[in-house]
This record gives C-alpha cells, sequence and structure tokens, in this order.
C-alpha cells in the first residue's frame, strides 16, 4: 500500500512540474513556462494565431495563456500591472510604455508593417500628388493614421492643411458607409477593412499602397504598424523560454504567410476576422517578424516621423536603443 501511495505521489509530482514549465513537445532541451500574451483583434494578432492553436493542442515548448482584446488600453494596464507577460501593440504604444514603465517594457520585434492603402472610388489617382484638391475620408484623427498620412502627402509636396481636405470618422465602417453614397471619393482604411469595402462596392479599387509609397521616399523607413513587447523582468528570469517563444513566433508569422486558407480559419476561430475577409485581407496586411539591427532601424525611423508629429505620441521623447531586445547579441 505505501509503495501505492509513494507512485501515486511521485507521478502526481512529475506531472505538476510537466505542467508548471510546459510541454517541451517542440525542444526536449528546453522544458518552457507559461507566459501570458495579449493580442489586438486585428492585423498584429495574424502572425500569432497557429502559435495560439499549437499551444492549445500541446505542440509548443511553452504553454501560451492568451487574452485578444478590443483595445489597447487593455493590454496597457495588464502589462505595467505585470498581468501579461508579453502583447503585440502599435508600434507607438511600445515606445509609451517603455518611457512610461522606465525601461521595464522592451521591444522584441516587428510583426506587422503597413496595413494602411488609399482606395478610390473612380479612376483618377494614380500617385501622391494626384491626390491634391481632394478630399480624404480616413479614420485615426490624432493617432497614427493622420500622422502617417501628413508625413506621406508632405514628403511628396503637399501640404495637408491646404492642398487637401481630411475627412475623418470614428470608424473605418463609417468612411466606408459614406462613400457608398458618392459617385466619387477618395478614403484610407487600413486591411481588412479595405478588403470589406471592395467587397461592398465593385467602383472602389486600391489605388496606392501607404507603405510602398512611403517606402519611395525612405528606402531605409517604413511604415510599422505593431511590435512584441515583453516585460524585461519575465525575460531576465526565462531567457531561453523567452528566446523559444520568439522562435516558435517567427515559424507562426512565417506560417500565416505560407497558408493563408489555414490561417484565415483559424483567425474566425479566435473570432478575429470572419475567414472569408482574412483571406483576401492577408496577403495585403504586412504579417512580419524582424528582429535585430533591422528592427531597430525600421521602429526608429518610424517613430522618428511620429515624434515630430506629436511628441506625446511616442510617450513624450524618442526611446533610447535599450528600448530593443537582442539588437546587441546579434
Amino acid at each position: 500500500m505505501k509503495k501505492k501511495l509513494l507512485s501515486l505521489l511521485l507521478a502526481l509530482t512529475l506531472a505538476a512540474s510537466f505542467t508548471a514549465c510546459g510541454r517541451g513537445a517542440s525542444d526536449a532541451g528546453n522544458k518552457g513556462c507559461d507566459i501570458n500574451i495579449a493580442s489586438l483583434k486585428g492585423p498584429t494578432s495574424i502572425g500569432l494565431v497557429k502559435l495560439f492553436d499549437d499551444s492549445d493542442n500541446g505542440q509548443t515548448v511553452n504553454k501560451y495563456n492568451y487574452s485578444i482584446h478590443g483595445t489597447a488600453d487593455e493590454i496597457s494596464t495588464g502589462l505595467i500591472k505585470g498581468d501579461f507577460d508579453a502583447a503585440a501593440v502599435p508600434c507607438n504604444l511600445a515606445s509609451v510604455l517603455y518611457n512610461k514603465s522606465k525601461g521595464e517594457i522592451v521591444i522584441a520585434g516587428i510583426n506587422t508593417l503597413g496595413v494602411l492603402y488609399i482606395l478610390e472610388k473612380g479612376e483618377e489617382i494614380k500617385s501622391v500628388a494626384d491626390l491634391k484638391g481632394k478630399t480624404i475620408y480616413a479614420t485615426g484623427q490624432g493617432t497614427t493614421p493622420e500622422y502617417t498620412l501628413r508625413y506621406l502627402l508632405s514628403s511628396n509636396g503637399l501640404d495637408p492643411d491646404k492642398d487637401v481636405t481630411i475627412e475623418f470618422r470614428s470608424e473605418a465602417s463609417e468612411v466606408v458607409s459614406a462613400v457608398s453614397q458618392m459617385e466619387s471619393a477618395v478614403m484610407m482604411l487600413p486591411q481588412p477593412y479595405v478588403t470589406i469595402a471592395l467587397n461592398s462596392d465593385e467602383n472602389i479599387r486600391v489605388a496606392l499602397d501607404v507603405t510602398g509609397e512611403w517606402e519611395k521616399n525612405d528606402k531605409n523607413s517604413t511604415v510599422v504598424t505593431g511590435v512584441i513587447v515583453a516585460r524585461k523582468a519575465f525575460i531576465d528570469e526565462h531567457p531561453k523560454e523567452f528566446d523559444a517563444f520568439l522562435s516558435e513566433y517567427r515559424s507562426s508569422a512565417a506560417y500565416a504567410n505560407d497558408n493563408v486558407s489555414d490561417t484565415a480559419v483559424l483567425l474566425e476561430k479566435f473570432d478575429i476576422f470572419k475567414a472569408a475577409i482574412a483571406q483576401k485581407a492577408i496577403p495585403q496586411c504586412n504579417v512580419t517578424f524582424i528582429t535585430g539591427s533591422e528592427m531597430q532601424t525600421k521602429v526608429l525611423s518610424y517613430l522618428s516621423v511620429l515624434f515630430d508629429a506629436n511628441p506625446a505620441s511616442v510617450g513624450g521623447k524618442l526611446p533610447d536603443e535599450n528600448i530593443f531586445y537582442g539588437v546587441r547579441a546579434e
């Protein structure tokens, strides 16, 4: 009887240890750990859904406890409080959090480049210069979409306050609804609302890729929509497990680009986008996974543009190089 009890106790102890440390399915040399991850209900979650699904099926090194949120404020609060170990957030918010936490929240990678596009109901817009004299319907007043649009116009010789009229709406769906009543119109929307607009009216077309137009002016710079951040204390406590997370995240992002149909199904499963919309939108969402010096160059150049537009958008000051995880190590 004692031997049976001892065996049962040993089995339970091993099982508890196995659960606490993670599954070890992908890497026998790394037991893994629980990592609490938050992401937004939008394009920046696309590269994560395969990771979440694999974790649910016990196929990852670490156990990923994920939550998908409607607003960035919920994620910010959770990171500061320590409820989340890592999160996919807008690039400028990462800078705000770094400054607010006095360096305790750092950027580990870029997960999404530009998702903004200029759409036209008509056939007039062939270049940024063609926007002169037009009314542009958009969302994001006082946030990064507005700053991005203003930079795009200014870098192409247009005065955003004189050469165009920018009409803001609170939601992308309002932009699509307003334009549907017009014979001709110009709007700037993010994916997947670009796809929704194209599906709603056959007379709407993509006129300009905002990211592509940005890069024409500066090949070393680009639009950085989303990044993955993490609490420095968590990284310091679990360096191997965190690096395993980054490796698995990289594979998940690659899967999203290589397996669009399957990823679209997962996005609907996790209640992020409907699969039919996601399948058309994913190829235009610039899902990526960039780390190291390339990450540093792209993020700092993008944040510099936002800082010039409004210092508060990046937390009042540009971050130093310590905001980047893993750069010196590479």
